[in-house]
């Protein structure tokens, strides 16, 4: 890396550390126990960043997938144990989600050098992050000391928004969560980066809403330009970028894209185009400036990342992501 990139990382890692704490959760968690830890996750993230452009999305969506569901724990990651546990990985909404060999890359790394000390869930949030930052987007600190949950709710992960949902839909399931609508719009804009699968839009090309018809909502321009690249894929499961015209770059754009009718997901384009909608002028004001849009998105993400687990569950600091520890080893808190 060069020396301005480098530079940038010394003040991520001193804010992680160094800053003022949030809530229950502290950045100064793991100033005794792991110091080391932002240097370790930044250059496990960076370096998957060099190889698979969509990185950064897909880790910032497992901390988003992970906090709806019985809040920041963990969870998400846990894999089937017949009898034991029902992965939230089944749930239809995490279908095809993709990232755990990075979070996998992560742990060994933070095990080798911190062994037992950082959990699964704290892993997630620095993640999400980092993946942020050198994307180019903002910096900010990051609240630490979560544990890791020794169930998963697999149920629960109905709580996530989905990719047709109504407005009326978002704002109930993000309310749910203690989110309001401009949490919901804020975090929304994680869909500046990353890709889709064209199964979550190929009714609003052609038969949105068993019409028959398009999508209204959607730019005929576009609509054409994403069966292109939907048709053309020679893969099973074709993907588009969120934003086609900086897909891998964190910043405003995803907001004109809304306002230009280029929103990808239905549930994206709602923000913007359901009527006198209080998401409307968010939306606006954050295509306008996106120094906005980045002070909120902090705000929001910090926010997201304070959910809390149900109180009395068993919880542990995971020493492999994917399972649980020993019995003997975890404790409740």
């Amino acid at each position: 890396m060069g020396s301005p990139k480098m530079a940038a990382i010394i003040v991520v890692a001193a804010l992680l550390m160094l800053s003022p704490s949030q809530a229950q959760l502290s950045p100064f968690f793991y100033a005794t126990t792991c110091p080391q830890l932002p240097f370790l996750v930044l250059n496990v993230v960076a370096q998957a960043l060099e190889t698979d452009d969509r990185a950064a999305a897909k880790l910032i969506r497992l901390h988003f997938h992970d906090c709806f569901v019985n809040g920041c724990d963990g969870s998400i990651l846990l894999v089937d144990v017949p009898g034991v546990i029902d992965s939230e990985l089944n749930g239809p909404p995490n279908e095809g989600i993709q990232g755990m060999d990075i979070v996998d890359n992560i742990k060994a790394t933070v095990e080798s050098a911190c062994p037992g000390v950082v959990s699964c869930a704290d892993i997630l949030a620095i993640s999400s992050q980092i993946s942020v930052f050198l994307s180019g987007g903002p910096i900010w600190v990051v609240p630490m000391g979560r544990k890791d949950s020794r169930i998963a709710n697999r149920t629960g992960t109905s709580n996530l928004p989905g990719p047709s949902e109504t407005l009326v839909g978002l704002k109930r399931k993000f309310r749910d969560q203690g989110l309001d609508s401009t949490d919901l719009v804020a975090l929304s804009g994680a869909h500046t980066f990353g890709k889709s699968r064209c199964m979550f839009f190929s009714d609003r090309l052609d038969n949105f809403n068993q019409t028959g018809r398009p999508d209204p909502t959607l730019d005929p321009i576009y609509r054409e330009q994403l069966r292109t690249v939907c048709a053309t894929q020679q893969t099973q499961q074709p993907r588009a970028n969120f934003d086609p015209v900086t897909p891998t770059r964190f910043d405003k754009a995803y907001y004109n894209n809304l306002v230009s009718l280029r929103g990808l997901l239905q549930s994206d384009q709602e923000l913007f185009s359901t009527p006198r909608a209080d998401t409307t002028a968010i939306v606006r004001n954050f295509a306008a400036n996106e120094r906005a849009f980045f002070k909120q998105f902090v705000k929001s993400m910090i926010k997201m990342g304070n959910l809390k687990p149900p109180p009395g569950i068993a919880s542990e600091v995971r020493l492999d992501c994917k399972r649980v520890n020993p019995v003997r080893a975890y404790d409740v808190m």
